[in-house]
């Protein structure tokens, strides 16, 4: 690790190619990552009326098959390494050479992989209960394949592998009959994913026999990561009017979302399988919000209002990590708790849980402001 300016989308990248919204929803999502998905909870203890009640199902994951919002900020963040990918690699390669650049692939995607064992426990517990494949994990995954793809395959042959990669696990899942149970099952327990990782993958995982970070879902999870190269690489092209990359990325994501809905029906929306579906439903939302933040951004150039999330997304991995390391939630009760707890439940029943849940998030931004007034910027 090392201390070094944002820059923008990373370390290396001219000011011509900044791209505070990069940042910003890099910010915006890895809030919700490091805690702030703790709203549902809170909302669901509120006795309130039915919009509470839509938001707290929205904040919490979809049992198995469909999308609530909670189901999106996982995939969005891959995604985003994906846009960062033509920018931060392209510079490297061009003032240091490919070689240096697949050094940091695997540099980084090393790091992001043993960060990942460390943050689920590390090596305290017996070899058997480590749980070597989880989010931080995956984020190494797919940059791995996703950066050295981007290196050395042009831009209509990374079209091509993402449509391998995601026809190629739909035929899988769907024609590979599972021992004992058959061929296009896609229930829990029952579809050649979970098989796969119950006779294959070592350690712990998160779901008794099975895990949703698993073996076979990380294959279009690295789909998910080329759809963000994609939008990188548009962003980036400079014959394109700005306005109009925001139009078109836009107009992109809702097709994904048109072609995931059509293509879940067949093959379910399934986050905890990363089913190709659900990869064109969340690379659809998160086109549209990567349009929306580009557009407000750097293009009609509002900022203000996206100061908090820069501060978090020119840290992201250090604020997830410290999350795990340091309790906001615990530390929120210590301001919030005690007779104001009881003060704010005389009010509303639940509302402490609520306030809780906010301060939380006002620490993970304080942390964050901290580290980014004083230049500390910590990258893999």
């Amino acid at each position: 690790m090392a201390s070094t300016p944002p820059a923008g989308t990373a370390a290396g990248v001219p000011p011509s190619e900044r791209l505070v919204s990069l940042d910003a929803l890099r910010g915006f999502d890895m809030v919700w990552i490091a805690g702030a998905d703790s709203l549902g909870g809170a909302l669901g203890h509120i006795n309130g009326g039915p919009v509470a009640r839509v938001l707290a199902r929205q904040l919490d994951h979809a049992d198995w098959a469909g999308f609530h919002f909670e189901d999106f900020i996982f995939p969005l963040f891959v995604f985003l390494m994906g846009v960062a990918i033509p920018f931060s690699l392209s510079r490297m390669v061009e003032t240091s050479g490919r070689p240096a650049a697949v050094r940091r692939i695997f540099r980084r995607a090393a790091l992001l992989f043993l960060l990942g064992v460390f943050y689920y426990g590390g090596l305290s517990h017996p070899l058997s209960d480590v749980r070597w494949l989880g989010v931080l994990q995956r984020f190494g995954l797919c940059y791995l394949g996703a950066g050295l793809l981007f290196l050395y395959v042009r831009p209509r042959g990374l079209v091509a592998v993402c449509a391998a990669l995601l026809v190629g696990y739909w035929a899988l899942l769907t024609f590979v009959p599972v021992p004992g149970v058959g061929a296009a099952h896609f229930a829990e327990g029952q579809n050649l994913a979970n098989w796969f990782d119950r006779m294959y993958l070592p350690g712990r995982k998160w779901d008794g026999d099975h895990d949703p970070e698993g073996f076979l879902s990380t294959f279009p999870a690295v789909a998910s990561c080329l759809l963000g190269v994609f939008c990188g690489l548009w962003l980036r092209d400079p014959q394109v009017p700005p306005a109009r990359r925001a139009a078109v990325l836009a107009a992109a994501g809702a097709i994904l979302l048109v072609l995931g809905a059509a293509w879940g029906i067949q093959f379910p929306v399934i986050k905890k399988l990363w089913t190709s579906s659900f990869v064109l439903v969340a690379g659809g939302f998160s086109a549209l919000a990567m349009a929306a933040f580009y557009l407000v951004i750097d293009v009609w150039r509002v900022r203000a209002w996206a100061a908090p999330f820069v501060w978090v997304g020119a840290n992201s991995i250090a604020v997830y990590l410290l999350s795990n390391i340091v309790d906001f939630g615990s530390l929120a009760r210590r301001f919030v708790g005690g007779n104001v707890t009881s003060w704010l439940d005389v009010l509303r029943p639940g509302l402490s849980g609520l306030a809780e849940a906010l301060f939380s998030i006002f620490l993970c931004f304080a942390v964050a402001r901290f580290l980014y007034r004083r230049k500390i910027f910590i990258r893999l």
